[in-house]
């Protein structure tokens, strides 16, 4: 508590003096108002009486009345006033807000819609260019066997040629063989029997042994 100690000198107030003192202090405090109420004014200064201050920290009614006042009109105004403006602005900027995370929602969806068409129509063209490649393979298959066919048939034909000339040069070869042993035969036999033998007689024997020896 703050207590005023007062000094009067003829009427006058020469001094005051402010002291914080708790119910401890009090007798401290009044023994030097005692103290200079009894000093002995040399040049006729007294002391007057000491009294005790109003405490300047506790409000008065008026103060009271003014914050009770205050406040009210504070409650009236953010109740009726900034409250909604506050709370308006609050739900406008959820609802940007939740918005805001919708359209992000409906574009993550359409972005993986066109993921989900983009693989669709990769894996369409991914057929396509397997059913490309296995037609170009079986044209090409189908071209090498054609091909080939007609390699064989040219290997067919020229083997045919070659067998046919083989046999062509082997029927002139036996027959100038024939021919050959059929005059070493007669004119063998010529000299064995002091007699020409029958040419076609000869011919018909060489031919038969010549057939039993291509038969062996």
């Amino acid at each position: 508590m703050l207590t005023a100690i007062v000094t009067q000198s003829n009427g006058r107030i020469v001094n005051v003096r402010l002291s914080a003192t708790d119910t401890t202090d009090t007798t401290v405090v009044a023994e030097e108002a005692t103290t200079l109420a009894a000093e002995p004014a040399a040049e006729g200064e007294s002391t007057a009486e000491v009294k005790t201050a109003p405490n300047p920290i506790a409000p008065e009614t008026k103060e009271l009345a003014w914050a009770a006042g205050s406040f009210i009109v504070l409650f009236v105004l953010m109740r009726f006033f900034l409250f909604p403006k506050l709370k308006k602005g609050m739900e406008a900027r959820y609802a940007g807000i939740r918005g805001d995370i919708e359209g992000a929602d409906k574009a993550k969806s359409d972005a993986r819609g066109e993921v989900a068409e983009y693989e669709k129509a990769l894996e369409a063209v991914r057929a396509e260019a397997a059913a490309r490649v296995d037609r170009a393979r079986q044209t090409v298959d189908a071209e090498r066997q054609a091909k080939l066919a007609e390699v064989n048939a040219r290997i067919a034909a020229k083997r045919a040629e070659a067998d046919a000339a083989n046999a062509a040069a082997r029927a002139a070869v036996r027959d100038q063989v024939a021919a050959a042993v059929s005059q070493v035969a007669g004119r063998a036999a010529e000299l064995a029997t002091g007699r020409t033998p029958d040419p076609s007689a000869v011919q018909s024997a060489v031919a038969a042994a010549m057939e039993s020896a291509g038969s062996r």
